[in-house]
């Protein structure tokens, strides 16, 4: 399998930046004649375990200058029927995400195993009054960004989505990305008013990724 630029760059900042261990010894001979001495080195380096999630707005892993760095921006997509439309069955696309119209930058950067994906909720969309629309009205369609395969979007609930789980290939390393197009369902009527937006009304999905 051929290895990502970002892997490549990932492990190579891994070997520059670990010391490079080394036991050496001293032998001496002597005599008359021909004289022959040895002396052995033992080499070894460390890579470290890197996952790297990435959803939405963050650093660049693709190129030749990825930085599988940390970035701390919260993307908002937001949903906004038509008066007059909601509860109608017709899905409506969203704005914001850091690909804009409610798509989002969905990426994997792993060394070590297998990676699992979940997303997990707090609980229905809330409006802070008493009504809640639920998480299963939002969808995400995955389609391919960069890679050969593109990484399929966990199914929203109110609790735990299902769990994504790519595959370790024989080198052990991943680099999987796609573009997610969040829709909302519309096939529910709710009171007028605000559902999630904030932490205290259940308005954000937490991703998480794991490797063994």
């Amino acid at each position: 399998m051929k290895i990502s630029t970002a892997m490549k760059t990932l492990l190579g900042a891994a070997a520059m930046t670990l010391p490079i261990i080394a036991n050496a010894e001293s032998n001496v001979t002597t005599g008359t004649g021909a004289l022959t001495a040895t002396a052995h080195v033992n080499f070894a380096v460390v890579i470290p375990k890197v996952l790297y999630l990435r959803v939405g707005t963050g650093s660049t892993y693709t190129g030749t200058t990825p930085s599988l760095t940390s970035v701390a921006t919260i993307d908002t997509v937001t949903f906004s029927p038509a008066a007059g439309t909601v509860g109608n069955g017709t899905a409506v696309t969203g704005t914001g995400g850091d690909l804009n119209n409610g798509v989002e930058t969905a990426a994997i950067v792993s060394n070590s195993g297998s990676v699992t994906l979940t997303a997990t909720a707090t609980g229905a969309l809330s409006d802070g009054a008493g009504d809640t629309i639920p998480y299963t009205q939002s969808t995400a369609a995955s389609a391919p960004l960069t890679s050969t395969t593109a990484l399929p979007a966990p199914v929203l609930s109110n609790t735990t989505s299902n769990s994504v789980v790519l595959t370790v290939p024989t080198n052990k390393l991943i680099t999987q990305d796609a573009k997610w197009t969040f829709s909302y369902a519309n096939s529910v009527t709710a009171p007028a008013g605000t559902y999630g937006a904030t932490v205290a009304n259940n308005g954000q999905i937490t991703y998480t990724a794991t490797m063994p």
